[in-house]
């Protein structure tokens, strides 16, 4: 299966952006902006302002990506699907969560928070928001999203959608498990298309071999991260 790298973006502690905006997508151990309605969306969004970090960070990188593939703006539902990987998914909320069950016996538990406490509800909000009817779908691994491409390049291959975005989200491990986990916190995500692209419409193509190989152009890749910067290397070469 073969498809096209059409939209390319990130927020990483290097800052935030999209493939045609200029930068690099860089991750790194530094902290992570916070992000504001007003980083992600021109207009108003009342649910941004209510979202955990977590989903505040996997909606804007998965915002930056449509918008990098003129996908932004929407008047019909469309069906693209999201596959998003994840080492700690909403481990913070959760924990967050946590604290405020402890206090009163839970009766200070927060709505808001526990509204947050699973890793693919900010999949839900991007549904939403930009009207996507496929599968979405969070999955831990510890490839770096690696599994995320190929179980969208598959998606792509069964037919029940054109477009998948695949993705990473992390936030910084938590306080407490720095020893358990080492990880480079941040999210990007890719728009893949099966339809045929003009040359100067794509980053590049993405290939699932028969063999179960992942490649770029032609060249293998071993994580998410990985074909980013392949991809924004050739965008800069062009």
């Amino acid at each position: 299966m073969e498809a096209s790298v059409t939209g390319i973006g990130w927020v990483t502690g290097r800052g935030l952006g999209w493939g045609r905006q200029g930068g690099d997508c860089e991750f790194c151990d530094l902290p992570l902006p916070t992000l504001s309605r007003k980083d992600v969306f021109p207009e108003p969004n009342q649910r941004f302002g209510r979202m955990s970090d977590y989903s505040k960070l996997g909606l804007a990188a998965l915002t930056f990506a449509l918008r990098d593939a003129g996908l932004e703006a929407w008047s019909a539902r469309r069906a693209i699907g999201v596959v998003a990987a994840t080492r700690l998914g909403c481990l913070a909320t959760d924990l967050d969560y946590h604290r405020t069950v402890l206090l009163q016996g839970g009766g200070l538990a927060s709505p808001n928070l526990f509204a947050y406490t699973l890793a693919n509800c900010f999949l839900g909000d991007a549904a939403i928001q930009f009207g996507l009817t496929g599968s979405s779908v969070a999955i831990n691994e510890a490839d770096e999203g690696a599994g995320a491409v190929r179980i969208a390049l598959e998606d792509l291959a069964l037919g029940d959608a054109d477009t998948m975005l695949a993705g990473v989200c992390d936030l910084p491990v938590p306080e407490g498990y720095q020893g358990r986990l080492a990880l480079l916190p941040g999210a990007a995500f890719l728009v893949l298309t099966a339809s045929p692209v003009a040359p100067h419409e794509s980053y590049g193509s993405v290939t699932l071999t028969d063999g179960g190989s992942l490649l770029f152009n032609g060249a293998p890749f071993g994580s998410l991260p990985g074909l980013v910067r392949l991809a924004l290397a050739r965008r800069q070469a062009g």
